[in-house]
């Protein structure tokens, strides 16, 4: 579920979009420079790319967090890895949206090693 406050502010900058896009139909209705007509469709799809981008980021942060909650639970306390998963964890709350995708991979593979390490021990 997408939170309420995101939720408005996603749809305040689709309806602007909206209205740009009507202006841009009415731009090439009445042949205007095509020009300023560029400059609007530029506008138009940099503000379809933050809405985008906003809802990316609250993907990504609420998967993120849910696997670094499973990693530490998963970690049995020497794992050797505990100093990475910690600093990942205090990083969490700043990442930028560019960085989420390289962490998510990060802590991803922390997790398949721990759960190496768990599998091996229970069988050893």
């Amino acid at each position: 579920m997408i939170p309420r406050d995101l939720s408005k502010d996603i749809k305040t900058r689709l309806q602007s979009i909206s209205g740009q896009l009507n202006g841009l139909i009415k731009m090439l209705d009445e042949k205007k420079d095509p020009e300023k007509i560029l400059i609007q469709f530029k506008a138009a799809q940099k503000g379809l790319d933050k809405a985008h981008f906003l809802l990316l980021d609250e993907v990504y942060r609420k998967v993120l967090a849910i696997t670094i909650s499973e990693t530490v639970e998963a970690c049995p306390g020497n794992c050797g890895n505990e100093e990475r998963i910690e600093f990942i964890r205090k990083q969490f709350p700043d990442l930028e949206l560019n960085s989420l995708t390289d962490k998510m991979k990060e802590i991803d593979e922390l997790k398949r090693r721990l759960e190496s390490y768990i599998s091996e021990n229970r069988s050893g």
